[in-house]
């Protein structure tokens, strides 16, 4: 009975051989007194292991907790990502598979501007979906509380609404308060000042919500009229656009506090650095030191992100990022991986003096066991590689950045994480080295750090950066093969992109293929750009061929002719150039009449 009980054990781990019983202890089935995996890897017993006298004892877990996503991810593991397929967000409704760039994009902001428009509605009017049907209920799916309930002037109330992030309301009702003489606790106080300080003194927008019917709107924060198009939505990135305001409601509430403590002036630090505020930032730090308070990391964080916008000089700057890296060990706090994200990041503006400073961070990240992002390792290639840097670049930090973060999985730290591909893949093309672009797109592809190329427009820049290194380095046979595993499920190609391909197909001379990418460049939606047209043109009369091909171009050249005539932008203007290639072609084609 032991052979298949060795079998089944294999089956149950997807391993056979040495694997299989740590295996079957990692998965933990078939626990309990039933049946027992012996610590030899290549035994497998039903029965109760005989008593020996080795003290190690085999602890075998009674119950394994799964990943809420497990099953998901065990299917997905399953199957492959079809390449003559769209994107699977757009394969739901065969009408709107996009053909192009443009359309791709438009189709996506569709279906994010359809599901703000649907959560508008069910937070809008929350009292026509009160009945939940839903088997098991699904509170994330249920309108949110968008209202206060609390309707009388009390501290409480004034909790309500920094909760529900209301700005004007909750510096309304503080304000109640304290004309009314109503003590507000400091830690109610400070929450108000961290509402205050990360939206800028200013309301926050809604995913759900349209802006304002009003075309013009005045900020309260800058003073200044803004003009905003009627019916856009507000992006959480208009909120970079705001700055700090002398006297704003964060500074006045601030200011009328009797007493504060080190969170209060934290936020105040934060929340000027935001907005721009670097100065009275650094000076309110400098209080902060002089009445014997310490900051947290958070402050630190923000402190040192600030430091290329104090200082002018580059050995101004990194004295002064030194020294608050100093004042973060005598003041014992711990630094994390913001921490020296934003150190490398202040450092990629301080020129080649900033290299040797980097890479005792790197080190020091080393001792604290703090493993790095994909940002700490974008921040260091662009200390290392200036593109407009005389002499020869110092590439062999990418050898180096690549070694460490082979086979490797990547979860999102920081934002600037997403940054890491595309900078690296430019890197590779612009040191002309196609292996580095394979290591890269290994890299990319190992588990789930796709999701770190970020949205469909990084997408596109890190796969036409990808395709261009492909046309530039490879044979045909290799581009064509990337260009039907990239095109449509991956990659639009511009023109820029078509362009690339039409040089390879030339530089290998296989300008028999023109005709198929000329039916690509029309359902593209490149079919109106002038230059390319022009260029697919030279390149199918510049010499004769075959007769089965020249009627191939023949036929091609009417297409393109009938592309002039149904132009209704007029983008496409006929040219001696383009007139007489076309002439040619007919005429090679035997379309006398036609030429």
């Amino acid at each position: 009975m032991a052979a298949p009980c060795v079998r089944l054990c294999c089956q149950v781990v997807g391993r056979s051989g040495p694997a299989a019983g740590t295996g079957a202890q990692r998965l933990g089935r078939g626990g309990g007194a039933h049946r027992n995996y012996s610590k030899s890897p290549f035994l497998c017993q039903c029965a109760a292991p005989k008593q020996t006298d080795s003290a190690e004892e085999i602890v075998i877990p009674r119950k394994k907790t799964w990943d809420k996503l497990a099953v998901l991810q065990a299917l997905a593991a399953t199957v492959n990502r079809d390449h003559t397929a769209v994107h699977y967000r757009f394969q739901d409704d065969p009408y709107l598979i996009p053909r192009t760039s443009p359309e791709f994009r438009l189709y996506s902001l569709s279906q994010e501007s359809g599901c703000n428009a649907a959560k508008y509605i069910v937070n809008t009017y929350p009292k026509l979906f009160q009945k939940d049907f839903a088997e098991p209920s699904i509170p994330c799916l249920m309108p949110e509380q968008l209202e206060p309930l609390i309707n009388e002037v009390s501290e409480a109330a004034l909790k309500e609404r920094i909760r529900l992030r209301k700005v004007k309301a909750s510096v309304d009702l503080y304000d109640q308060l304290v004309q009314a003489g109503t003590p507000v606790s400091l830690e109610t106080t400070n929450t108000l000042l961290d509402l205050l300080c990360v939206y800028g003194d200013k309301e926050p927008p809604r995913e759900d919500q349209l802006e304002p019917r009003a075309a013009e709107d005045k900020d309260e924060v800058t003073g200044d009229l803004q003009k905003r198009r009627r019916g856009r939505p507000r992006k959480a990135s208009d909120l970079l656009s705001i700055t700090w305001r002398e006297g704003n409601n964060a500074e006045r509430i601030f200011n009328l506090m009797p007493e504060r403590n080190e969170h209060s002036v934290c936020t105040m630090i934060r929340g000027m650095i935001k907005y721009g505020a670097y100065t009275k930032a650094m000076n309110m730090y400098t209080d902060l030191l002089n009445n014997r308070m310490k900051s947290d990391v958070h402050t630190f964080n923000a402190l040192i992100s600030a430091v290329p916008e104090l200082k002018e000089m580059y050995n101004e700057k990194v004295d002064l990022l030194v020294e608050l890296l100093k004042q973060m060990a005598e003041q014992k706090v711990q630094p994390n991986l913001l921490t020296f994200n934003s150190a490398l990041k202040s450092l990629r503006k301080c020129g080649s003096i900033a290299k040797g400073l980097s890479l005792q961070i790197i080190n020091e990240m080393k001792s604290l066991n703090i493993e790095p992002s994909l940002a700490t390792f974008d921040h260091l290639l662009a200390i290392f590689y200036k593109p407009a840097a005389a002499g020869r670049p110092h590439t062999d930090i990418i050898f180096e950045v690549f070694d460490q973060i082979e086979e490797k999985h990547f979860e999102p730290q920081d934002p600037d994480d997403v940054h890491f591909f595309i900078s690296a893949m430019r890197l590779c093309l612009d040191l002309k080295d196609i292996e580095l672009a394979y290591r890269l797109h290994k890299i990319l592809e190992t588990g789930n750090n796709w999701i770190l190329l970020g949205d469909s427009y990084q997408q596109s820049v890190y796969y036409g950066r990808f395709f261009n290194i492909m046309c530039m380095m490879e044979s045909i046979d290799v581009v064509l093969k990337w260009y039907k595993a990239l095109v449509p499920s991956l990659y639009y190609p511009n023109v820029q992109g078509m362009k690339d391909l039409l040089q390879a197909l030339d530089t290998e001379n296989q300008l028999h293929l023109i005709p198929d990418i000329w039916k690509d460049i029309k359902q593209l939606g490149h079919s109106n750009k002038q230059d390319l047209v022009e260029e697919v043109l030279e390149l199918m009369g510049r010499d004769k061929h075959s007769p089965e091909l020249q009627v191939a171009f023949a036929d091609s050249a009417l297409d393109i002719k009938a592309v002039y005539k149904k132009d209704q932008f007029r983008n496409l203007q006929w040219t001696a150039t383009s007139l007489g290639n076309v002439t040619v072609l007919l005429l090679r084609g035997g379309r006398t009449e036609d030429a």
